[in-house]
């Protein structure tokens, strides 16, 4: 059976963000019903699947898969500042002495980036961001490993959404479980 052109819309904009109350609303059903409506509209079997051939036909047009997904969140997740920057202790004469005569030192820390030909792309997929102050110091700051990792549990079925917000509006709080041998 086709769906009649309101459904139709429907579909259309469930893709827009998989929202089905704001979906129905967008495709012309009453605001007072929205969110029941769009229930509804997602139980019925043709929309069901004409949401689902829409979202495979999608994939295969931008070429985003659930795989290049996983795989885009497990360089974050298991993303090392380490192949990023380098840094080390160091010293340097302040250009003064003690009463000795001997050169004062102080100590510092360097940093530096390894250049952008040299890292692999796995590493600069966890970078965020790179910024250089006007008097030279280096931020880098990657994307959310722990985000990526909780992502990457649910995906696996091996992390629960424990609470939809943290305490005090923090994120979500999640379980994981290892009831299952883990897999390399």
């Amino acid at each position: 059976m086709a769906l009649n052109p309101q459904q139709q819309r429907f579909v259309e904009e469930y893709l827009v963000d998989l929202n089905a109350t704001q979906a129905a609303i967008r495709a012309g059903y009453s605001e007072e019903t929205a969110g029941s409506q769009g229930g509804r509209l997602l139980k019925n079997v043709e929309i069901g699947k004409a949401i689902a051939d829409a979202m495979a036909e999608r994939s295969v047009r931008t070429r985003v898969t659930a795989d290049r997904v996983l795989t885009e969140l497990a360089r974050i997740g298991f993303g090392d500042i380490r192949s990023v920057v380098a840094w080390r202790a160091n010293t340097a004469e302040t250009g003064k002495e003690d009463e000795d005569g001997v050169p004062e030192t102080r100590a510092f820390n360097e940093v530096e980036l390894i250049g952008s030909a040299e890292i692999d792309h796995d590493a600069a997929a966890a970078v965020a961001e790179i910024s250089q102050s006007k008097d030279g110091a280096l931020k880098v700051k990657m994307h959310n490993k722990v985000a990526a990792l909780q992502e990457i549990g649910r995906h696996l079925g091996i992390a629960q959404k424990v609470e939809p917000v943290g305490p005090d509006g923090a994120p979500p709080v999640f379980t994981f479980k290892l009831d299952r041998p883990a897999q390399s």
